[in-house]
């Protein structure tokens, strides 16, 4: 953390965007893990080799659901945060 403190301005400026990259990169990955479990037990009732045409749209429809869900928890997360960050 001391290096940090002794870091330029630009050198401060890296690391945070850096930081942000992998945090971007976590919440892709967990989107990806959570949207498949979740999916998964919904649509699939019995494992084979390949999905049904019902299994197919059940699939689609969900990962479309989940990824909108997604999308609106975090931009009002976003904005939440904007505004506390405003009141400072």
């Amino acid at each position: 953390m001391s290096d940090l403190m002794t870091s330029t301005t630009s050198e401060k400026e890296e690391i945070i965007e850096e930081v942000k990259q992998q945090l971007a990169a976590a919440n892709a990955q967990e989107l990806l893990t959570k949207m498949t479990e979740k999916c998964f037990c919904k649509c699939i009732t019995r494992p084979g080799a390949q999905l049904n045409s019902s299994e197919q749209k059940c699939i689609s429809m969900c990962m479309d659901r989940f990824i909108d869900s997604w999308n609106l928890v975090s931009r009002a997360y976003g904005t939440r945060i904007q505004r506390e960050q405003n009141r400072m």
